[in-house]
Order: structure tokens, then C-alpha cells, then sequence
């Protein structure tokens, strides 16, 4: 159980609200709930919640625009968008906006749940490990999410992190899409073209000449490796 953990759930169909706030409360989280994009963000900011779970479909302002604003109030704090916008561009925009992962309507309860606990289970790891590292040109601030490069900084969020300290652990090794989404994730129910995302988005972070990179490599037909 996690009596200690609060959940921020923005989303503004009351039933749909209502599911998710019950099969959280029952795993043992507290909720609180904002129908509308504004009061999440005035939510999160007055509540501090442990983790998020966006809807894009919001009645006053768009989910992405909402996503931002969050992501400029912590870096940490792991955001989940909830959305019935299945299309890769979709993904690939929420992830761009901050957020830590992308689920798609309909959803099981059981498989948002397993979500929420692979992403708390990854910040406290993160809590435990080494602060910082060299990756080429780029300083990596792994516990403040920050990676500056040619003295240009951006923010990692949580899975970008996670995906990292695995790449640096295994370093020189080239590491499958399957491993990184049990490691990074915690469950392999998600599209393995979220890992080709997030190393995009890294690339673009980290690399020089992202197009031509020299650090976040691809071993075709094996997965990813990482050379320092």
C-alpha cells in the first residue's frame, strides 16, 4: 500500500475520474482531482503531488499547453497523459511537451496501475544513484534533470533519467528495446516505439549533431548501446 503517495489527476469526464480514483484509491494512493487544466496546475502547485495523470481532452485549455506549464513547475515529478489519441505524432507530441509516458483510452485499470508503480518505483531509485556524469560535449545532471551542452541547458524528465542511468550502467553494451522497457517502464505493455522517441529526444540533448550521432547509438537489430 502507499497511504503516503498523492496522485493529481486531471481529467473531466466524472466517470471516467470516478474509475480512476477508486482502483487508485483501492492500490492504497490518495487522489485529488481537477476537472480543468487550470486547476491542475493550481492543484499541483498548492498540493505537491508525487506523481500526475494528464487527460489531453480538456474543457478550458489543450492537455500539451497544460503538460508544459506542469513541467516548468518540477522536473521530477512524473507525468502520465491519458488520451484517446492513439497516432504516433500524438505520442510523440505529449512526450515532447514533458511527459514521462503516454497511455491510451481505453485502458485497463490493472495496466494504469502497473504505470503508476513502475514511475514511483523509478524515482526512488533515482534518489540513490550518482548525481552526475560527462557524455561527450554534454554535462548530464541526472538529479536536478538538467543537461547542458555547449552551454545551452534542457530539461530531462523522469524517464529520460531513468533511460540514461541504464544506457550508462551498461555502457559500451548494446541493450534491447524489451530490456529497456522493463527496466525504464517497469511493464512491456507499451509500444516499443516510445523507447525510438525518448532516444530521439536524447539524441537532441546530448548529441552535437543529433543526426549523426556519437554517443546514443543504434545496433541494428539488437537495440541502442551508449559510448562514452
Amino acid at each position: 500500500m502507499n497511504p503516503e503517495k498523492l496522485i493529481l489527476l486531471v481529467e473531466d469526464e466524472p466517470a471516467m475520474a470516478l474509475g480512476i480514483t477508486d482502483a487508485l484509491a483501492f492500490e492504497g494512493y490518495r487522489v485529488v482531482h481537477a476537472p480543468t487544466g487550470r486547476q491542475g496546475v493550481e492543484l499541483a502547485r498548492s498540493a505537491g503531488p508525487d506523481l500526475i495523470l494528464l487527460d489531453l481532452m480538456l474543457p478550458d485549455t489543450n492537455g500539451y499547453e497544460v503538460c508544459v506549464q506542469l513541467r516548468k513547475w518540477s522536473r521530477t515529478v512524473p507525468i502520465l497523459i491519458l488520451s484517446a489519441r492513439s497516432q504516433d505524432s500524438d505520442k510523440i507530441r505529449g512526450l515532447d511537451a514533458g511527459a514521462d509516458d503516454y497511455v491510451t483510452k481505453p485502458f485497463s485499470l490493472g495496466e494504469l496501475a502497473a504505470r503508476v508503480r513502475a514511475a514511483l518505483r523509478r524515482v526512488e531509485r533515482e534518489t540513490s544513484a550518482p548525481t552526475s556524469v560527462r557524455i561527450g560535449r554534454a554535462e548530464v545532471n541526472l538529479a536536478g534533470h538538467v543537461v547542458v551542452l555547449d552551454g545551452k541547458e534542457e530539461a530531462l524528465t523522469s524517464y529520460e533519467v531513468e533511460l540514461l542511468r541504464l544506457m550508462l550502467e551498461r555502457a559500451g553494451e548494446a541493450i534491447g528495446r524489451d530490456d529497456i522497457l522493463d527496466r525504464v517502464w517497469g511493464v512491456q505493455a507499451i509500444n516499443s516505439r516510445a523507447v525510438d522517441n525518448f532516444i530521439v529526444k536524447l539524441r537532441k540533448k546530448i548529441e552535437p549533431t543529433p543526426d549523426r550521432p556519437q554517443h546514443i547509438l543504434t545496433v541494428y537489430g539488437r537495440g541502442y548501446k551508449l559510448v562514452l
